[in-house]
């Protein structure tokens, strides 16, 4: 099978390290002791311990084992990234991620956007640690331990240790439901290249020393999540995209694609991923439409499959 590869933690250029396969199979617990069933039967155990939020959601389905440099810090065993074992789609693709609003966080108010290119998933954000290339796994699946965790009594973002950063940046489908367009038919790599480049631009970009773990030149209308992808997908063919917010540009993006994919032999489909509810945080909640020529577009909106489903919330 192949595996994706996968990056972890940000270093100050946005290059991390690859984590380390360990195995594929039906994920088991007995009598406390948690494995993987693999296909000949064995198991593999794993003594460094599984998140629980994978036993909620996965206990008896088959999933593949990573294992990450991060550390839990309460047993200082490496962390192991658990995500469902499925095969990888064909490329080339571009997939568009609004993820909803977290209650409590108010740089979450608007949601967050994120883009995937071909397997590798680039996400932007005010804090520097959260500007990253990763795969798909570590974007929705990281666990909830060590510094992807809150701060066990703040709950959020903390690094006033910095032996034992609290990042609060587990895996996404667990914090958040996201609605998704897949795009096939476009080329990528020019797409690639541009946001290879703002992840470089923005971990090169000297510190603020009043706030170090800030992005210096954040903006939230020129240079946020929205902004950096919007105008990397203006640089790579689709001119017309706009939005300054999160649902807007997905909403945007999705009524731009579905008038090219005839003339340009477009495949375009939309999902809603739900939310992995877990105790670490509450559910998320869809912003409203802002924008109402957005809203005039609805009924040719409803006509991309799965788009039914993401505009019901």
């Amino acid at each position: 099978m192949h595996l994706p590869s996968s990056i972890s933690v940000a270093d100050k250029r946005g290059i991390n390290q690859l984590p380390e396969f360990v195995a594929h199979g039906i994920l088991g617990r007995d009598d406390g002791a948690d494995y993987v069933e693999t296909d000949d039967g064995s198991r593999v155990l794993m003594p460094e311990g599984i998140w629980e939020g994978y036993i909620i959601h996965w206990l008896g389905q088959r999933v593949r084992v990573q294992r990450l440099p991060q550390r839990d810090y309460s047993t200082g065993a490496k962390i192991l990234l658990l995500a469902p074992d499925k095969p990888e789609p064909p490329k080339p693709y571009i997939e568009l991620y609004y993820n909803e609003s977290l209650p409590g966080y108010v740089s979450s108010m608007l949601g967050h956007f994120a883009i995937n290119v071909d397997g590798r998933i680039f996400s932007f954000s005010e804090t520097l640690n959260e500007n990253e290339e990763m795969s798909v796994d570590e974007f929705f699946y990281r666990p909830a331990l060590g510094e992807f965790s809150g701060h066990p009594d703040k709950l959020k973002f903390n690094v006033d240790d910095p032996d034992r950063p609290f990042y609060d940046k587990f895996g996404r489908r667990f914090m958040r439901t996201i609605h998704a367009l897949r795009i096939e038919g476009l080329h990528t790599d020019r797409l690639t290249e541009n946001l290879r480049t703002e992840i470089r631009t923005i971990h090169e970009t000297p510190r603020d020393h009043g706030r170090p773990h800030k992005y210096r030149d954040f903006h939230y209308v020129r240079r946020s999540c929205t902004s950096i992808v919007r105008d990397a997908l203006r640089d790579s063919g689709l001119r017309e995209v706009s939005g300054v917010v999160p649902r807007e540009l997905f909403l945007n993006s999705a009524y731009q694609v579905a008038k090219l994919h005839q003339s340009r032999s477009l495949k375009v489909q939309a999902k809603l991923m739900g939310q992995l509810k877990v105790p670490e945080k509450p559910y998320s909640r869809p912003n409203p439409v802002l924008n109402p020529v957005n809203r005039l577009r609805s009924p040719r909106l409803r006509r991309i499959p799965g788009m039914q489903a993401v505009l019901s919330r």
